[in-house]
């Protein structure tokens, strides 16, 4: 059974996603794939990203800056897939999200794993452009951004007294996503199991360093 994270993206005291996560933990856990964990940013106080090599030290084991920074990163990569739950603002996703993908770093948490995303927002927009702008940082992260997303429009008026979304078309939205899920977690987990690429980055400077050794590749002075 593959391991999903729902991971908050907001940490606002008002956060509306207090309203949306219950739902999709709900639903996930229903649907027989998963084994659902739930990840708060807000337990998860991490610094403004500033690593660098220099704060890496063994490679093969990364100290990072910070100590929960190590353990952020052995916390992600414990998962076989994500569903992130996130509002928009100012037309992307929040900044303490943004910091939580960016410091997911050298360990290649995310990296060959599917991310599916579950936007909301207080007015039409339902978080469409943070969703977009999601999948652009989860490509640079080496993760599988999936197509199919969620999307909550008037989210304060979305659920209904049990938590329930009002507009039916929700649940048939976190269906096809969770089955999406469901279907390229395994693959995915099979690939990496079989052997995985070194990173390009990696594999790039090492082609570089080998042309460069051999002459055939001028450097600037």
């Amino acid at each position: 059974m593959s391991k999903l994270q729902v991971i908050f993206g907001s940490t606002r005291p008002t956060r509306s996603a207090d309203l949306v996560v219950p739902w999709v933990v709900t639903r996930a856990s229903a649907h027989g794939g998963f084994d659902v964990e739930v990840i708060d940013l807000r337990d998860w106080p991490l610094p403004f990203f500033a690593e660098h090599l220099g704060t890496i030290g063994d490679f093969s084991d990364p100290t990072y800056s910070e100590p929960i920074v190590k353990a952020w990163n052995k916390k992600i990569k414990e998962a076989d897939a994500y569903i992130v739950v996130t509002p928009e603002y100012n037309h992307s996703l929040p900044a303490v999200l943004k910091n939580a993908i960016d410091s997911v770093f050298l360990s290649f948490g995310l990296r060959n794993k599917p991310i599916a995303a579950v936007g909301y927002s207080a007015g039409i927009g339902a978080g469409i452009r943070a969703i977009e702008h999601l999948a652009h940082v989860a490509i640079e992260a080496e993760a599988v951004p999936l197509r199919n997303s969620v999307v909550i429009p008037f989210v304060a008026t979305a659920f209904d007294e049990d938590g329930e979304p009002l507009d039916p078309a929700a649940n048939v939205s976190l269906d096809v996503m969770l089955d999406d899920l469901a279907w390229w977690s395994p693959a995915l987990e099979a690939a990496r199991g079989a052997g995985e690429l070194i990173p390009g980055a990696f594999r790039a400077r090492a082609a570089m360093a080998a042309a460069q050794a051999a002459g055939n590749v001028e450097t600037s002075a």
